[in-house]
């Protein structure tokens, strides 16, 4: 037993780690690989808001009137009565969004961060929405459900107005009107506030004609297949759309499951959100509870697919207008901040099944950089803490491992003088245990306790915005990046071999060599990984190389290591 301990430990605790990264990549829908290659990057269709490659928007689930106008798309007929106002492309910009609007439709088809650099120019703002001949991730809303109704289309004309939020200004609006389409007109407004990423986006119906009518209004997120740019091949993230109801929770939907037709969703819902998600960022849609809505997810064109709601207006009399509110949130996945939005939203932010230990984990994380204004600092703070709390079972296992330390030469002993009689020597190996009191396995359980609550953590860090950008000291500039100097990959390698050094070695001289190899190929990958990451585990490594001497000096374990003998 005293032979397999330390392996088994750094088996479970190194595959652990290397299964569970097989596990993410098929969590969030990629092919499961250690190291996967970068995959190849489709052409983006040509733009979204423009004639060559429209969206296009699903009937609902009930069947439409007879008589219903085609459904907007690249068959849409000419409108007649089209207004006469030239294309325009109007940017509103706030403190912390730059908007680009579209008048072919009211379509956002453009969305700058200003708060948040764009990683391979830090000069500019980070580009969240786009329509360009290399990308295609716009917003669209239109009218269905009768002959020829306004859709995202549809020219429209842009009422005059400011278009920068101004010094003591806490909104503005930018209008859309459309022509009368088949005895209606749609008004567009949206409204951006100060210092929020959620725009408020009101639809005003109006009837112009002579009998009743009942459009329903879709909004939709468009958005090419490819992974946004920059991404690293070494660990995935999810990219795609993200439907949530309170009925069925959140479901995220692999672009190749809407190509197969595969996609399942919440399709019919009085509550929920739809949403385009990826590392660090998301738009969505969101409309108030207890409005019904039909939830779609369809496939646009090549490489182009959509994700969206429909909702009925109800009946508007002749000469009468409905409105109805919605917002799109285009912004960071920030918990605190996405919580408050609806319920729900901050899901985005996808922890995956060890979510129930990543939130409070966050939530903890938040409260410190609260207090240190640092997020490097903040990890280092959020590890000693989880350390202190799981000192006694730290102290259980690096006691257990004290007292296999101090019987090893005794082992190593028995081993040599009954290698040839493999029966006695594992009776005997019982014996030593029994009479001295020691578990083998004693080390690897308490251990093994701990593993989701570091993992949990390492998805805090790998999802959370906030470290993008942010600095820790010196040459660490960037927590979201790698060491660009590699000086923490290679601690935390010092580290962990410091840690197998001061561990009881196995008998077993390929074991041995196992225990040294294990950690060399587990600190791989780091070198790879963000820089917070990597604090994280070096902060931990530190921190229980530090109990463990306490502990063995304590128990009058005298100071050894247990060097490599690689013959």
């Amino acid at each position: 037993m005293n032979d397999i301990r330390r392996t088994i430990l750094w088996v479970i605790f190194g595959f652990s780690m290397v299964l569970l990264w097989d596990k993410w990549q098929v969590h969030n829908g990629h092919k499961a690989t250690f190291f996967p290659s970068p995959e190849p990057v489709a052409t983006a269709p040509a733009a979204a808001g423009g004639a060559s490659a429209p969206g296009s928007v699903p009937a609902p689930s009930a069947a439409p009137t007879a008589g219903a106008q085609p459904l907007p798309g690249a068959a849409v007929p000419t409108p007649v009565g089209t207004s006469n106002a030239p294309r325009e492309r109007v940017t509103v910009t706030t403190d912390v969004l730059r908007v680009t609007f579209d008048s072919e439709g009211g379509t956002v088809t453009h969305g700058d961060l200003l708060g948040y650099p764009d990683m391979a120019d830090k000069s500019r703002p980070f580009t969240l929405l786009d329509d360009s001949t290399q990308r295609v991730y716009v917003a669209q809303t239109g009218l269905i459900g009768g002959a020829n109704y306004p859709t995202h289309k549809t020219p429209m004309t842009v009422v005059p107005g400011n278009r920068t939020l101004q010094d003591g200004q806490n909104d503005i609006s930018i209008r859309f009107e459309s022509p009368d389409l088949g005895g209606v007109k749609l008004v567009k407004t949206w409204t951006l506030k100060r210092g929020a990423y959620d725009i408020a986006v009101k639809h005003e119906v109006v009837n112009t004609g002579t009998a009743p009518v009942s459009p329903q209004l879709y909004m939709q997120l468009v958005r090419d297949g490819n992974k946004p740019p920059g991404e690293s091949s070494f660990y995935s993230t999810f990219t795609g759309p993200a439907v949530y109801t309170e009925a069925k929770k959140y479901h995220k939907v692999d672009f190749k499951d809407i190509e197969s037709g595969k996609a399942e969703i919440d399709k019919s819902s009085p509550n929920g959100y739809v949403a385009m998600v990826q590392h660090y960022f998301a738009t969505a849609w969101l409309l108030a509870d207890g409005i019904q809505r039909e939830m779609f997810v369809r496939k646009v064109d090549t490489n182009l697919y959509a994700v969206g709601m429909i909702t009925s207006l109800g009946e508007i009399a002749p000469g009468q207008t409905k409105a109805l509110d919605s917002r799109l949130f285009a912004g960071p996945q920030i918990e605190t901040m996405m919580e408050k939005l609806t319920p729900g939203l901050e899901l985005v932010k996808d922890y995956g099944w060890l979510t129930i230990l990543s939130k409070p984990l966050y939530w903890l994380l938040d409260q410190l950089h609260k207090i240190l204004s640092n997020w490097g600092w903040s990890i280092v703070a959020l590890v000693l803490l989880l350390k202190i709390a799981f000192y006694w079972l730290n102290a259980k296992a690096y006691a257990s491992m004290a007292k296999m330390k101090a019987i090893n030469p005794k082992i190593m002993e028995m081993r040599e003088r009954l290698k040839d009689k493999p029966q006695q020597m594992q009776q005997e190996m019982m014996r030593i245990y029994r009479e001295e009191k020691v578990n083998p396995m004693g080390g690897c359980f308490p251990i093994m306790i701990q593993i989701p609550v570091f993992i949990a953590l390492y998805w805090v860090l790998l999802s959370s915005v906030e470290m993008r950008n942010a600095p820790w000291i010196g040459w660490i500039r960037d927590l979201s990046s790698p060491d660009p100097f590699f000086i923490l990959p290679l601690l935390m390698t010092a580290s962990s071999l410091l840690q197998t050094a001061l561990n009881p070695a196995p008998p077993d001289p390929m074991q041995a060599k196992m225990m040294w190899f294990m950690p060399l190929i587990f600190s791989v990958m780091f070198f790879f990984f963000p820089a917070g990451l990597v604090l994280y585990w070096l902060t931990n490594n530190i921190l229980s190389i530090a109990q463990q001497w306490i502990i063995n000096k304590r128990m009058g374990v005298p100071p050894q290591f247990n060097l490599p003998k690689f013959r």
